[in-house]
C-alpha cells in the first residue's frame, strides 16, 4: 500500500524542523510518537501517533532513516534481485529511488547519509567493512573492520560515524563495540559487552555515542541496554527485571531521545505483544507501540504529540 507522504509531511519530518524548540509534555498527557520502523516481516512504514500505518514500501530493510530533504534512505536485506542486500534513497512521495548502491558481498547491513552528501555503508561477508559511496554509487574510501568472518550476518549491525569523524561498530559475535580510525582502521576503543558470561547472548547490536561520552548499547537476545563510560564501566543499565514485566524480546533497535528517555526495540514480538516500549532513566516505561503483527529491527522515532524531534540521530 502507498499513501502520499503529504499527509504526513507536516508530523513526521523531524530532521528538516530540526530548529524547533522540544515538547514540554504535562505529565498528566499521555505520549504519543509516530515512528519510521524497518524489519524482515513488516518491511519499512511509517506509523503515526495514532498508531495507524502512514507510509509503507515493500522492501525488507536492516537500517533506516528519515533525510532532513524527506527521502527515506534504507539498508536492504538480500533478495532476489540484489543477493548481496543494497542501499536505496527513495522519496515517499512518489516511491521513486533517487540513489541505489548493489551490495558486493553477502549482506548490507547499515546505511546513513553524510552531511556532504556522499554515503556511510557496512559490507558483511568476507571482507567485512564500512565504505564512503558518492551520489554516483563509486566507492571514495575503504575501512576494514576486525571482526570474525565466519558468520557474515553476525559481524556488525548498527555501525555509526561519530562527529570526530571515528567510526562505531557494535560486533556481535565479538562481543565487544569497537571505536575505529577510518582513515587507518585502527580500533582505537573497546567496549565488551560479556560481563555476565557469553551464554547470556548479550550481542551488542546498536550503539550510541552520547554528549556525555558515554556510549549506550542495546544487547540484542540478552535482553537488556547498558550505558558504558569511556572506561567501559556501566553506569546504567534495563532489563526486564528492572521494568518488572518481560517487554524486552531481542532488544535490537535502541534510541536515547532528547528528554534522556530510551526506546528500545523487541524484534521477537509477536502479535499484539509490545514492539517498542519507551523508557525513563529511573527505569519507568511511559509509552508502548504493539500495532502491526511482528517487531522492528530498528526505528526511528520522528515526533512527540505532534511536535519534530530535535534530535533524532542518536540511533
Amino acid at each position: 500500500m502507498h499513501v502520499s507522504a503529504s499527509s504526513w509531511w507536516r508530523t513526521a519530518m523531524p530532521v528538516a524542523l530540526a530548529l524547533l524548540t522540544p515538547l514540554s509534555l504535562c505529565a498528566a498527557e499521555p505520549v504519543a510518537h509516530s515512528f519510521l520502523g524497518v524489519g524482515q516481516a513488516n518491511q519499512v512504514v511509517i506509523i503515526g501517533e495514532d498508531n495507524q500505518q502512514q507510509w509503507h514500501y515493500p522492501v525488507p530493510a536492516s537500517d533506516g532513516w528519515v533525510l532532513p530533504n524527506g527521502n527515506v534512505l534504507l539498508a536492504v536485506y538480500p533478495t532476489a534481485d540484489e543477493p548481496g542486500g543494497g542501499v536505496i534513497e527513495v522519496s515517499p512521495e512518489t516511491n521513486e529511488v533517487v540513489f541505489r548502491y548493489r551490495g558486493q558481498q553477502a549482506e548490507i547491513s547499515t546505511a546513513s547519509k553524510r552531511d556532504d552528501g556522499t554515503y556511510l555503508i557496512v559490507e558483511l561477508g568476507p571482507t567485512p567493512r564500512a565504505i564512503v559511496v558518492n551520489a554516483e554509487g563509486g566507492i571514495e574510501k575503504e575501512t576494514r573492520l576486525q571482526c570474525q568472518v565466519d558468520n557474515a550476518h553476525m559481524q556488525t549491525r548498527m555501525l555509526r560515524e561519530l562527529p570526530n569523524g571515528n567510526y562505531l561498530a557494535p560486533h556481535l559475535l565479538d562481543f565487544a563495540v569497537k571505536e575505529y580510525d577510518p582513515e587507518t582502521g585502527d580500533v582505537l576503543a573497546v567496549f565488551p559487552t560479556d560481563d555476565r558470561g557469553r551464554d547470556k547472548r548479550d550481542w551488542p547490536f546498536t550503539a550510541i555515542r552520547l554528549a556525555n561520552g558515554n556510549t549506550l548499547i542495546g544487547c540484542t537476545n540478552g535482553n537488556r541496554v547498558i550505558e558504558v563510560d569511556e572506561q567501559g564501566t556501566i553506569v546504567w543499565s534495563v532489563t526486564n527485571d528492572d521494568l518488572g514485566e518481560a517487554l524486552l524480546d531481542d532488544a535490537c533497535g535502541v534510541q536515547r531521545l532528547p528528554n534522556g528517555n530510551t526506546v528500545i526495540t523487541s524484534y521477537h514480538a509477536t502479535g499484539d505483544r509490545v514492539k517498542l516500549c519507551e523508557v525513563t532513566p529511573d527505569k519507568k516505561v511511559v509509552w508502548r507501540y504493539s500495532g502491526m503483527t511482528a517487531g522492528f529491527h530498528h526505528f526511528q522515532i520522528l515526533t512527540t504529540n505532534g511536535e519534530p524531534l530535535t534530535n533524532t540521530t542518536l540511533k
